[in-house]
């Protein structure tokens, strides 16, 4: 579940290796998926294919639980800019620089020779042979490669805890040989589980929800509400960063951005006193429910945690639930502020959320607000209101974003 800031040392450039760069990637929960892991693979080598599509066109090869990506005459330089793309794919455990050598005991002597080339500290060698035809097992292979590293280099083999892990992985036509790796984000691949719609507040929380979300195979599409006319833009601004951010996990997202002053102006002015917050953040899941439906997705997803604040009681959050009849899935709730704000900070999310701006929650709130919200309260105040014609209109006045990731590289 983490996202790598820099490529460790062990992925760094290396002399040319006799043989083909590529990727190879190791899945997580997707083999464990039965008579249904045929259709999770097709979806994640798909996810794979597009995420890296700016980069390099590539081919990727399923086989026994392990991708391949492979590119015809590619250069180190443009596979280490593909590994690193990857790592952001949901379903995706480990992507390995590789290369792809012939499959001969001497090429992989020499690939293993040169990847270790300027080395130093304790090394340990991890063969794998799928295929048994190969002349040597798989201890055998660390034996014999391992002697010859060290004879080379005098590094120390130490088979607990090395600085470096030298991988040999013998496949039906070939052999790959890397060493070191970028962590993947687990999960699923995204797309298998739905479509959702996330509330995008522009604080810490809502960006956190959705990437969780995303792990778990859900495709979402964000909804921001700003405050205008009674505020300035900073918030869309704000929401257009995160979800740009976010975009690097599933590619193709859209912002949808609601007008919400006027609308907050009108629940102040119904008597609503204490109530308001909970009576604008349910008109906020009315109107998600009403352009969810109209694209079709299945479920509103916020970044309500139990308890965080004093709006986010038991109580409040059953009103909450109330005034939808979609599923609202709240992946932190379980989750205090610390807990969130780590995970903000490894998706890249945290310095953006803590940008200033004026949030429209706050706009017109009460000093104190409601901690044991009544359900038939808040119908009164939503007769007076007409929430559903209320909803409908905000539904009707968004505007659509699309922020695409743009790779650093």
């Amino acid at each position: 579940m983490t996202t790598l800031d820099t490529a460790p040392a062990d992925v760094r450039e290396h002399s040319p290796v006799d043989g083909e760069p590529c990727v190879l990637l190791k899945l997580g929960e997707v083999v464990l998926k039965g008579k249904n892991r045929e259709q999770f693979e097709r979806r994640l080598a798909d996810n794979v294919r597009q995420a890296v599509r700016p980069i390099a066109r590539v081919d990727v090869v399923r086989r026994h639980g392990v991708f391949i990506v492979r590119k015809h005459d590619a250069d180190l330089a443009t596979m280490e800019r593909v590994a690193q793309r990857i790592s952001d794919v949901m379903g995706i455990v480990w992507a390995h620089r590789a290369w792809r050598v012939g499959k001969d005991v001497a090429s992989v002597e020499r690939a293993a020779l040169e990847l270790m080339d300027g080395r130093t500290g304790s090394f340990a060698v991890r063969a794998r042979r799928r295929d048994k035809r190969f002349p040597m097992t798989s201890v055998e292979l660390d034996r014999h490669i391992g002697a010859l590293v060290a004879a080379r280099y005098g590094q120390p083999v130490k088979l607990k805890n090395p600085e470096h892990t030298l991988s040999i992985e013998v496949d039906r036509d070939e052999v790959f040989v890397y060493s070191g790796g970028l962590p993947g984000q687990g999960g699923l691949p995204v797309g298998m589980s739905g479509r959702g719609l996330v509330l995008m507040s522009g604080g810490i929380d809502s960006p956190v929800a959705a990437y969780r979300m995303m792990r778990r195979g859900l495709r979402v599409d964000y909804l921001h509400f700003s405050g205008m006319p009674f505020t300035g833009p900073e918030s869309i601004y704000k929401a257009y960063a995160l979800v740009r951010e976010l975009d690097k996990f599933q590619g193709g997202s859209r912002l949808f951005v609601v007008p919400f002053g006027k609308a907050q102006q009108q629940i102040k002015s119904s008597g609503a006193d204490r109530l308001a917050v909970i009576a604008q953040r349910r008109l906020m899941l009315r109107t998600g429910e009403v352009l969810a439906r109209r694209r079709r997705d299945t479920a509103l997803i916020t970044g309500d945690a139990l308890g965080q604040v004093s709006s986010q009681t038991l109580a409040n959050i059953t009103a909450l639930d109330d005034a939808v009849e979609l599923p609202i899935l709240r992946p932190l709730v379980g989750m205090d502020k610390i807990e969130i704000m780590d995970q903000a900070r490894r998706i890249r999310t945290l310095s953006i959320s803590e940008l200033p701006d004026e949030d429209c929650c706050t706009l017109l709130a009460p000093r104190r607000a409601e901690t044991k919200a009544r359900i038939d309260d808040l119908r009164k105040i939503e007769k007076r209101l007409d929430v559903d014609e209320l909803a409908e209109h905000l539904a009707d006045s968004v505007q659509e974003h699309r922020p695409a990731y743009a790779d650093p590289a």
